[in-house]
């Protein structure tokens, strides 16, 4: 069973992609929804939304042609528990396909790594190289408290940007 449900539909700009539900995310059914989390304030001050959201008020977020999905979904927690459930990259890339949105965005090294099949060592944050089959893809810092160590607004304002300028 799903943890938290995709929101995702054609003609989307931006779709965001997590490593999977953090539990407290998974407990209440509202993406990054643990107040130590810096995802909703992130995108309000970069300029991705007019104003904070509350993470219960994702879904909204349709309306700014903003969607949600995880690479992991079955799975919540920590990387380290919540990834002893399956990943299905190739169930992820046809969702991609399918719904074509102009831009994805991991929102951590770990997520794009199981995309890519490589370590996070040789993940760069940013703006990836194009893959002509697939939507521009950025790679983020974790919004997540628990990778405060690694935080830098810096790819997610490239992120914001793109989008503004495109």
């Amino acid at each position: 069973m799903e943890k938290l449900p995709d929101l995702l539909r054609d003609d989307l700009k931006l779709v965001f992609v997590g490593t999977a539900a953090g539990q407290r995310s998974a407990d209440v059914g509202h993406y990054y929804a643990h107040p130590g989390n810096r995802f909703w304030r992130t995108i309000h001050e970069i300029g991705i939304t007019p104003r904070q959201y509350q993470p219960h008020e994702f879904p909204n977020l349709l309306d700014l042609r903003i969607g949600f999905t995880d690479m992991c979904k079955t799975g919540a927690g920590m990387d380290h528990t919540a990834l002893n459930f399956p990943i299905d990259v190739r169930a992820f890339r046809e969702k991609v396909r399918r719904h074509r949105p102009k831009t994805i965005a991991f929102t951590s090294k770990k997520a794009a790594s199981l995309f890519y099949g490589r370590s996070t060592k040789t993940i760069a944050l940013g703006r990836q190289p194009l893959d002509q089959d697939f939507p521009e893809v950025f790679v983020l810092a974790s919004p997540s408290g628990a990778a405060a160590g690694h935080w830098s607004v810096r790819p997610w304002q490239e992120l914001a940007d793109w989008i503004r300028d495109t």
